[in-house]
């Protein structure tokens, strides 16, 4: 097929979704297909521009606050989805390596499904309420699946304290990677971290739930094997360890017993379901020390990178 790989864009996760980019167009080209670089933010880009395409050898923090910070403000003055649209008209699939942002909240999907081409991954309604951490809170509990108690918007320490408690995670509302995540134990601390949440939008700030971390991605509807993520003492598995080299270990499969592993995949699956995803997902538990297994968010469109988590977990089950 001749295939449009999109990815880039304007969002935080921009470097992130290169180095996705880099390895799905190996892999397709690989299975003889004709392959098109989009950037969804410049356009189509020429074999020249494409090899030049690299992950820097260190991703400490969002490109937000990187020296790229200028180049993606003035990407986001000349970007245009409609232009995105042209550039993959006469391709037979869109393959989205997007990450955050309008690549991952539904803008995109919505203008493809509009234009009627096909594309990976799930649909706009879908993509967009996993996006937004409050409303897939609000859908797995209707789901029977328990996830933090929360707060929104601008809130004060008392309020905190009287209906969550110390600690608490400050995160936006609608950003991936754990992007402007803080974890608050110390109300004074409060203001400072919900303002570097707020200048990625709208701010959720969590109970926070002490436990092991696990992630479980599904493929076609089935769980693939669970894996855990394991941090030293304090760490947080923020953006600097999803992508640095050696930022945390992540097993696969995890090492925990069988009837905890199928009740994760269980509960992936189902979000998986109600949430009407497609193709595949990540979704993230935290298991604690009773074996309650609370949910945190799902990605429909994990990374693809060679230190992601969801080709790990393919490998664990025997994908290449």
């Amino acid at each position: 097929m001749r295939i449009a790989v999109v990815f880039g864009g304007t969002s935080s996760e921009r470097e992130v979704s290169v180095a996705s980019a880099v390895e799905v167009i190996r892999a397709l080209r690989e299975q003889g297909h004709e392959v098109i670089a989009v950037d969804s933010a410049c356009g189509r880009l020429s074999l020249e521009e494409e090899g030049r395409l690299t992950l820097p050898s260190s991703v400490s923090t969002p490109i937000q606050n990187q020296p790229g910070a200028k180049r993606l403000e003035s990407l986001k003055h000349t970007h245009s989805e409609v232009n995105l649209s042209s550039a993959v008209l006469d391709c037979d699939l869109v393959f989205l390596a997007l990450h955050g942002g309008s690549g991952e909240n539904g803008q995109i999907q919505a203008l493809l499904e509009l234009t009627q081409i096909p594309f990976t991954g799930s649909g706009s309604t879908a993509s967009g309420l996993a996006m937004d951490k409050e409303l897939s809170k609000r859908v797995a509990r209707s789901a029977g699946i328990i996830s933090p108690d929360w707060l929104t918007g601008f809130v004060d320490a008392t309020e905190v304290e009287d209906r969550l408690g110390w600690p608490v995670v400050v995160k936006p509302d609608a950003e991936g990677s754990s992007v402007g995540l803080s974890i608050v134990d110390n109300p004074d601390d409060l203001p400072a971290a919900i303002q570097e949440a707020a200048a990625y939008g709208q701010v959720i700030i969590e109970r926070f739930i002490s436990g092991r971390e696990f992630t479980v991605s599904v493929l076609s509807d089935s769980a693939l094997p669970v894996g855990e993520i394991v941090k030293p003492d304090g760490q947080i598995f923020d953006y600097a360890s999803k992508y640095q080299k050696d930022g945390v270990d992540e097993v696969f499969p995890a090492r925990i017993p069988a009837s905890l592993a199928e009740r994760l995949q269980e509960r992936a699956e189902t979000i998986h379901r109600v949430f009407k995803l497609s193709g595949y997902s990540r979704s993230d538990f935290i298991v604690d020390e009773e074996e309650r297994i609370w949910f945190m968010e799902a990605n429909t469109l994990p990374g693809l990178t060679r230190s992601s988590l969801l080709p790990k977990a393919a490998a664990a089950a025997g994908i290449s």
